[in-house]
């Protein structure tokens, strides 16, 4: 026996449909004398009683409710299932954003590194270009200085010239140039160079003979006192001893020779040797 229609697969009768069908099922059962049978005394004791006393509408009512109840967890259920959903898509957004901003900020924390490592980079770079350029230029004047060459008594002048006659030289002529000097003026070397010869000299008295880098010689006569000895090197400028009026000498001076060989008699002009050397007598 049937009470209610049939209803579609996944379709739930409505509330009018399942009210109109709950009365016709009433009905039906009236007609068929079931339920006159089964409460005929209380349809004789009151039959002006409404169909609301037989307890019949109070039943719908309550699967009303039900279908209401249904229908609400149904929705919840959805609404639970679409906040789950937007929640999780609302993380993996914020994971992602998460992500993009790490992966930016340690690309930025990347790029200032180089940044840094290149302006370091450069900076050693320039630093040491500069410590080059430095050594470079104090190279080249230690060269400049080691290739000058000075006048052997500063701020003198000569007094007697080259190839000047007399009969004080034994060859007839000056074999050097004198600077006027009074006893105990520094004497210095006139470039670079190796001593070969410190002390006495004969007619020269004490003296000194240096063998130059340019292979030349030059001589140092009529010292009072010597300050180098053989084997020294010597730049220019040095102080090798002090001047004098030892050996054949008329009175305090320096006696200076320019020659090709460290021996008498290889001797050249020595003004114009120093005056080609830069010096200025």
């Amino acid at each position: 026996m049937a009470l209610i229609r049939p209803t579609g697969k996944h379709r739930r009768p409505s509330r009018i449909s399942r009210t109109t069908a709950s009365a016709a099922g009433v009905a039906a059962l009236t007609t068929t004398g079931v339920i006159s049978g089964l409460a005929a005394p209380a349809l004789a004791a009151d039959a002006s009683a409404d169909h609301a006393s037989t307890g019949l509408t109070q039943a719908i009512a309550i699967n009303d409710t039900l279908a209401d109840e249904i229908d609400a967890q149904a929705a919840a259920q959805k609404q639970a299932a679409n906040d789950a959903a937007a929640q999780k898509k609302a993380e993996e957004a914020a994971r992602q954003k998460a992500a993009e901003q790490k992966r930016k900020a340690e690309a930025a924390a990347k790029e200032k590194a180089e940044a840094k490592a290149k302006k370091e980079a450069e900076a050693k770079a320039a630093k040491e270009a500069k410590e080059r350029a430095r050594e470079r230029a104090a190279r080249d004047a230690e060269r400049k200085r080691l290739n000058a060459y000075v006048a052997p008594v500063a701020g003198s002048y000569v007094s007697t010239s080259y190839k000047a006659g007399g009969g004080m030289w034994s060859s007839g002529s000056h074999t050097g140039i004198d600077f006027h000097a009074a006893s105990g003026t520094s004497v210095q070397a006139v470039g670079a160079g190796t001593v070969v010869e410190a002390g006495w000299g004969g007619a020269y008295g004490n003296n000194i003979v240096i063998k130059m880098n340019d292979g030349t010689y030059t001589q140092y006569g009529h010292l009072s006192s010597i300050s180098v000895t053989v084997g020294q090197a010597v730049t220019p400028g040095q102080q090798i001893g002090l001047s004098g009026s030892t050996g054949n000498s008329s009175g305090p001076h320096l006696h200076f020779e320019a020659r090709t060989g460290a021996e008498y008699g290889s001797d050249i002009d020595p003004l114009a040797y120093l005056r080609s050397h830069g010096v200025s007598v």
